[in-house]
Order: C-alpha cells, then sequence, then structure tokens
C-alpha cells in the first residue's frame, strides 16, 4: 500500500472512530455500519480522482457530489413535502428532512429516537467532517490540522452526551484514531526520503546522537516506533489524569455531576424538567397514526376518561414544564387526590381500565386517568403525589423502567362535581397559590388585560372559568389551525390572541396563563383523548389522540379538566356547560381556516403541519378517511419512471469510463477504409495503459512495442500483433512519399494485442482495465486543454477590445 493510500484510510479511519462518541445521543447505533460504508465510498472517490490525476478542487467537489447523491438516494421520499417526480424525491424531500432534523435535535431528548431526519444530519455530519479531514491530511497533507474538524466532532458530542461511563471510551477510540493518522502521515514523509529506516548497526550509533548506542552497545530506536511509543503515553496520561484529580473530573471527559437532570440518584431523585409535549422521552415520535395504547374499562362515561401522562405545572416566561418534585415509593393504594373535599369523594365512582402499551412506545411516564387510585403493573416505578404521575425509576447506568410493551391495571375515581359545588368552592390555600399561580415578569399585558375583560362582572373563579373556555371554542372567534407555528413562550401567547389561530397547545397554554393571571391556580396536563371503540369493546389510543388541557385547581373539587379546543370530537365537561347549555354543542366543531378550504375533509398535509402538532398526532383525522386522489394508490407514474431514470442515472454513474473507452475503440479501428495507423496505434497504447503500462513518448514505435511486450509478459502471437503495428507506424512515419500501402488487418492485431494484454494479468487488474481505464485520463486532459483555449482566447479578445478603445481627448 503506498503512502497517500494508507493516509487515505487511516483519515476515513479517524473520522469513523470519533463519530462513535456521537453513539450516545440516539437510542440506536446502526447508523453507525452506514456512516462507516459512507466513508469508505468518499475515501475511494478520493483516492480514484487523485489516482487519475485531477486537481485538489475537483477532488474535493467530486468527493462532495457522490456523498450528497448517496446521501440524496439514501433519504429520498422520506421528508415531508406535496412534490412529485425526481426532483421532489431527491431535492424538495431531501431538504424537508433535513429541516425535521433540525428541529428534532431541539425537541427529543438524549437519548433521541433515531429518526429519519436525526439520521441524516448524524450522517451527513459525518461524511463533511470525514471530507475535512480527508482534504487536511490526504489532499493537502496536513494531517495535524486534520485534528481540529476531529476535536470539534468530538467536542459536541462530549457536551451533549448523558453516558459518563462511555465518555472515556469515546475519547480512546478518537485519540488513538488520531494518533494512527498522524503515525501513517510521519512514516509516509520518512518514506519519500528513502527506504523507512530503523536501528542502526551496532557501533555506528553514539550516545549524543538520540537514537541509542553509546558504551552499552543498545539498539537504535526507530522514529516511528518511538512515536507510537510517546502516542501511547500521551493518550494514557490523558485518561489517567483525570482520574487522580477530583477538580479535573468535569473537563473534557468529565461527567455531569452529581445534579444529574434526570435524577437517577440512589433514592429515585426528582422529575426533570423536561417538555414532554414533544419529548416525553421520546415517546411521542413522528410515526403520526401509530396505535401506541389499547385498553378496556368498566367506566359509563368513557367520553370524559383522559388518559393523563403528566402535568406542567411551571411556567419559566419560555416554555410550560414540569418542576423538579421529589419522588417516592407507589403505594398499594393512593391518598386522595389534591383538594379532594368528601362531599365530591362520597358521588364518585371507582373505574377499573386496563391498558397494554405497544412495544414501539417508550418514555417513562405511564399514562393513566385522573384521579388515579391504585396500579398494578410490574417493574420499578415511582411515585410523584403533587401531579400524581408514575415515573420509571432507573435500572442501571442510563437505563430506566419504561412503559413499553407493559401489560398494567389502573383504578381511578370518576368524579361528579356539581356546578354548585364548583361555584361555592372556597379560596385555595396559600400553598396552592403561591405554587400554581406563578408568572413571568414578561408576559405581556395584553394577557391579564383579555383575561379581565372577557371575565368582566363573574362573581366567582368557576364563572370566570368557563367563560375563558368559551372565549377560546364558541365567542371569541378563534380558528383550529394546523398551519399555526407551534410556541411557548409569553409573546407567543400574546401572538395566539391577536392572530386567533393555533391548535390544542395555543388554546391550553393560554387558558393557563391568562386564569393564573385572575388568580386562579391552573396548570396545564398532556396526554390522550380517550381514542376510538373497536368492535370487541377495547379502545385504541394513537398518536393522533395526544392532546393537551388546562386543569384548574377549585377547593373540595381539586384539579378540574377544562376544555378550550375547538377541536371535533373532543369532550366538554358537563359542569363547564352549565353557563350555555342552550347555545354550545357538546362538542364543538373546528371554525373554518381562512388558510385551509375543508380543514376537517382529510389530515392535514405533512408540509403543512408544525412538528409539535405531529408529535401529538394532530395532523388530521383516521387514516382513512384520506382522499382517494391521484397519490392515494402510491407514486403517479411519473414519479416512478423518475424513480427508474435516477436509478439508471446512478448506476451508470460508474460505467461511464467503461462506455467512453468502448466508444473510442470503435471510432479508432472502424471498418470501411481501414483504421488510420497512428489511430491504431495510439488505441494499442491506450490498452496497454489500461493495464499499468504508463506510455512512454520518448520511445520509438519498435522500443514501445518491445516495452509492452516485455511488461505485458504477451505470448507469441500478441507479441507479433504488436510488432506488425509498430512495424506500420514505421513504414507510415518514415516511408517514402507514395509508398504508403494498406494493412487490411491492423484493427484484428490491435484487438489481438489487447486481449494479450488483458490475459497477462490478474482477475482484478483485468475488472479494473475494463470498468475503470486508466487512459481515461484523457478526458480530463482534454476537457482541461479545452478550457485553457478558451480562457486564452477570451483574454486575447478582452485585450483586443482593450487596445481598441477610443483614447479620452486631452485638452
Amino acid at each position: 500500500m503506498s503512502g497517500r493510500a494508507r493516509l487515505t484510510v487511516f483519515a476515513a479511519l479517524a473520522t469513523l472512530l470519533t463519530s462513535w462518541s456521537l453513539a450516545g445521543l440516539v437510542e440506536s447505533s446502526g447508523w453507525i455500519a452506514q456512516a462507516a460504508g459512507l466513508l469508505a465510498v468518499q475515501a475511494a472517490v478520493g483516492a480514484g480522482a487523485r489516482r487519475v490525476p485531477l486537481a485538489r478542487s475537483l477532488t474535493v467537489a467530486a468527493q462532495l457530489l457522490v456523498s450528497l447523491l448517496i446521501l440524496a438516494f439514501m433519504f429520498a421520499g422520506r421528508g415531508e413535502s406535496t412534490g412529485d417526480g425526481p426532483l421532489a424525491y431527491l431535492v424538495t424531500d431531501f431538504g424537508a428532512l433535513f429541516g425535521q432534523g433540525v428541529r428534532d435535535v431541539g425537541e427529543f431528548a438524549i437519548p433521541a429516537p433515531l429518526t429519519d431526519g436525526i439520521q441524516l444530519l448524524l450522517l451527513a455530519g459525518v461524511l463533511l467532517v470525514g471530507l475535512l479531514v480527508d482534504v487536511l491530511a490526504v489532499t493537502l497533507r496536513t494531517a495535524a490540522a486534520a485534528g481540529l474538524p476531529l476535536l470539534a466532532l468530538y467536542s459536541v458530542a462530549a457536551g451533549l452526551a448523558t453516558d459518563d461511563a462511555g465518555t472515556w471510551f469515546s475519547f480512546l477510540l478518537a485519540g488513538t484514531g488520531y494518533l494512527l493518522l498522524l503515525l501513517a502521515e510521519g512514516r509516509d514523509r520518512l518514506a519519500q526520503w528513502g527506504r523507512v529506516f530503523g536501528a542502526a548497526p551496532p557501533g555506528r550509533v553514539s550516545a549524543a546522537s538520540g537514537y541509542g548506542g553509546g558504551a552499552a552497545g543498545g539498539r537504535a530506536v526507530a522514529p516511528v516506533r518511538t512515536g507510537r511509543r510517546i502516542g501511547v503515553v500521551a493518550l494514557g496520561l490523558a485518561l489517567a489524569v483525570p482520574m487522580a484529580l477530583p477538580a479535573l473530573g468535569d473537563g473534557l471527559l468529565g461527567g455531569r455531576g452529581a445534579g444529574d437532570a434526570d435524577g437517577g440518584g440512589a433514592g429515585g431523585g426528582t422529575i426533570s424538567a423536561v417538555n414532554p409535549l414533544v419529548s416525553l422521552q421520546s415517546s411521542l415520535n413522528a410515526q403520526d397514526n401509530r396505535v401506541v395504547l389499547k385498553y378496556r374499562t368498566d367506566s359509563t362515561q368513557v367520553a370524559d376518561q383522559y388518559v393523563r401522562i403528566l402535568a406542567l405545572d411551571e411556567f419559566n416566561g419560555v416554555k410550560w414544564e414540569a418542576s423538579g418534585r421529589p419522588l417516592s415509593d407507589v403505594p398499594a393504594r393512593m391518598p386522595n387526590p389534591p383538594g379532594l373535599g368528601e362531599q365530591v369523594r362520597a358521588t364518585a365512582g371507582e373505574v377499573r381500565t386496563t391498558f397494554s402499551a405497544a412495544d414501539t412506545y417508550v418514555q417513562r411516564y405511564l399514562p393513566m386517568p385522573y384521579p388515579a387510585t391504585g396500579v398494578d403493573i410490574a417493574g420499578k416505578w415511582r411515585f410523584e403525589p403533587a401531579g400524581r404521575t408514575l415515573v420509571g425509576d432507573q435500572l442501571g447506568k442510563d437505563k430506566f423502567q419504561n412503559v413499553q410493551g407493559a401489560q398494567y391495571t389502573v383504578r381511578s375515581m370518576l368524579l361528579r362535581p356539581t356546578v354548585r359545588q364548583l361555584q361555592s368552592a372556597p379560596a385555595a390555600g396559600d400553598a396552592i397559590r403561591s405554587d400554581y399561580t406563578k408568572l413571568p415578569d414578561n408576559l405581556p399585558p395584553v394577557v391579564a388585560d383579555t383575561a379581565r375583560k372577557v371575565t368582566r362582572g363573574s362573581k366567582d373563579d368557576y364563572t370566570r372559568a368557563v367563560k375563558l373556555q368559551d372565549f377560546f371554542a364558541v365567542s371569541g372567534g378563534f380558528r383550529y389551525n394546523t398551519r399555526t407555528a407551534s410556541g411557548t413562550g409569553p409573546q407567543a401567547v400574546a401572538r395566539f390572541l391577536e392572530d386567533k389561530e393555533g391548535f390544542c397547545i395555543h388554546f391550553a397554554f393560554s387558558m393557563a396563563a391568562m386564569s393564573r393571571s385572575l388568580g386562579i391556580p391552573a396548570r396545564v396536563a398532556v396526554g390522550f383523548t380517550p381514542g376510538e371503540r373497536q368492535s370487541d369493546g377495547t379502545w385504541n389510543v394513537s398518536m393522533r389522540d395526544a392532546h393537551a388541557w388546562p386543569e384548574l385547581y377549585f377547593e373540595g373539587v381539586g384539579w378540574t379538566r377544562f376544555e378550550p379546543t375547538p377541536r371535533s370530537g373532543i369532550s366538554i365537561p358537563d359542569y363547564s356547560q352549565a353557563q350555555t347549555p342552550s347555545t354550545r354543542p357538546s362538542a364543538p366543531a373546528a371554525l373554518p381556516s381562512a388558510s385551509a378550504t375543508e380543514p376537517n375533509a382529510a389530515p392535514s398535509k405533512a408540509d403543512d403541519c408544525p412538528p409539535e402538532l405531529k408529535k401529538l398526532g394532530e395532523c388530521g383525522g383516521p387514516a382513512a378517511a384520506q382522499s382517494a386522489g391521484p397519490r392515494a394508490g402510491g407514486p403517479s407514474v411519473l414519479a416512478v419512471l423518475g424513480w427508474v431514470a435516477g436509478a439508471v442515472a446512478l448506476l451508470g454513474l460508474p460505467l461511464l469510463p467503461m462506455l467512453w473507452r468502448t466508444r473510442v475503440r470503435r471510432r479508432r479501428l472502424a471498418a470501411g477504409s481501414g483504421p488510420s495507423v497512428l489511430s491504431a496505434w495510439r488505441e494499442l497504447g491506450d490498452a496497454a495503459w489500461d493495464v499499468g503500462i504508463v506510455p512512454d513518448e520518448s520511445l520509438s514505435p519498435r522500443g514501445a512495442a518491445a516495452r509492452v511486450v516485455e511488461l505485458g509478459r504477451l505470448e507469441p502471437d500478441a507479441t507479433d500483433a504488436v510488432r506488425r503495428v509498430a512495424g506500420a507506424v514505421e513504414r507510415t512515419l518514415y516511408a517514402p512519399a507514395g509508398a504508403d500501402a494498406a494493412y487490411p488487418g491492423l484493427a484484428q492485431d490491435v484487438l489481438l494485442a489487447r486481449a494479450g494484454l488483458l490475459a497477462g494479468v490478474s482477475r482484478a487488474a483485468r475488472l479494473r482495465a475494463r470498468l475503470a481505464p486508466r487512459s481515461a485520463a484523457r478526458v480530463v486532459w482534454a476537457a482541461s486543454a479545452r478550457w485553457s483555449a478558451i480562457s486564452a482566447a477570451a483574454t486575447t479578445r478582452l485585450s483586443t477590445t482593450r487596445l481598441h478603445l477610443p483614447s479620452r481627448p486631452r485638452g
């Protein structure tokens, strides 16, 4: 293996080893094998381009183009575009998927699911770093500088990783890859001076030389071996020193310390402050209509039985999130819900619901009806009393209990508060008011002003809450519009009140914020609507049933659900309809959106659906309701033809050199009046070049023929053919005028010589000569000469034009 080839291999290997540090950021590491294959292709393209040889800029451009084409074909059709044909599959969808990946990175918790968008970002990032390393180490021969992109890749991964145990291993792999690259470059530099030397003969090395020897007559040590030893010692020190010095624990190799946000300590810790609307331990992923839960219940009011996951009780000015609260063991029977009085509890019924979670539904929070009184489930779970939430406990290092494939039974209360009980509810206690009426200082004044305006004249909190609900769902002119961009900050609430368009997140967040501005304790619940009833009496809950709603606190009743979202199919609690029983529908339909002609007739298209809405499953109705348009049965004929044409073009790219050589050979040896002697001689020279015999223009035809015969190890028949062609060339060049003679067997002699040349090499070399002929470099040379001629002609014309311009008169 040549020095440059060795550098190419170790540059790709260094990138691959460093990219292992990204493995802990996602749930699956299958993308690493894909990255290895892509890096190998990228390195092979660079090696081939340098072998031609191409200019440095053209080499980098070829590597970049091939990498983009492979990525485009790998991920074509996975994006969210409404385009058709190959352009949409290879460009529009590719760009949309890249943007979706950027959004997924900001939304999912670590380790994130390996969505198509995240997978595209990982592979594209590794390929980009690999290209930079290849350019610096191989093309520009500066392997030391190639450590910068490798360090950048490792630093990003180490800064985001939560796997403290694997950090040192990732650093070891990355450091080893970089050291191997440096040693490969050092060996190549030494080889350029001659043979890579090792130990000097005994007695010829002085003690002052630095390579051993001296009085002891020790053996000299090769610089390459010395470099290996230095690298191993440096890498060992980099790993050992932080372990020996506790002060360095938070450095490059350090973990996140004791204050891990996951709360995975010995005592179970606390719930980390995450945004479960799009995260929830990666449960709400991008597969919209996937069934995640199945359940059977004995409730007589299933429409009111929402499946609740988590409560968001803290609005910090940027987003609503779950505050950190202490966890405890799961009791056999849970305590009464906060604020529930004896009068309401006496009229409540107990409901038993049996759940079955899908194997693809992975999250740490257990979906349950509210308020649950007992749970029968296997595994290690922890209980958070304030939100009445079950959270998966830590099972091992960075491994937690989750709901994936779980079978469990929940006993819960079916509360039936009356309007009178809610209207006469006393003021909440100081602890509740202090925790659940907090608002950020930067909340726009329009939020509180609108709340006061809407509830003007109300004498109790219940009436205010119903008026707020009616303002959003009925009288305020709000539209349920899936095109609205999501937002959770204070300005997003003000913008929503102004635009009056949004989906469940906007309605729940805004009503909760406005309720707090009125002094009503409020929080936001996240979970699912009851789902769809099946013929066997069970209920299916899919991602499109995911939902967010506000919960308001009333002393004596506890946390009470309200429903401000004007979405078709949503159940409105009976106790919140008492104010307007004659005019308010039980399930308000969405008002028509100005941005969509038929908002409820079919599911929203993917490009119209924000990522938060898609992950909450609010991208339209059931899949069965989709319009049977021209694309309902699959891609159109034009799209299929485009795919076929793209595949043919991709597969045909490696065959272009072979096709070009075949066409040139036929043209040079064309029948009719017989091929030109010089054209046949050039074809013979290119055939020898294809098998590795580089042309030597300084030799005479006879000398060149002897060289081809010797290096090609030709048989007698092929040898005679080469000599006949060389003799014909000599007669053509040196014979007197008028002595030209025809050589009818010239083409057959060239083909016979070519067959002998191919037979004298190995099978791999023969395959290389056919598929990737070296003589195809003439195309690049011809293009370069043509470009130089065009540039020279343009320069000459500009100079001539400048000379003929009229001069400015003087005086």
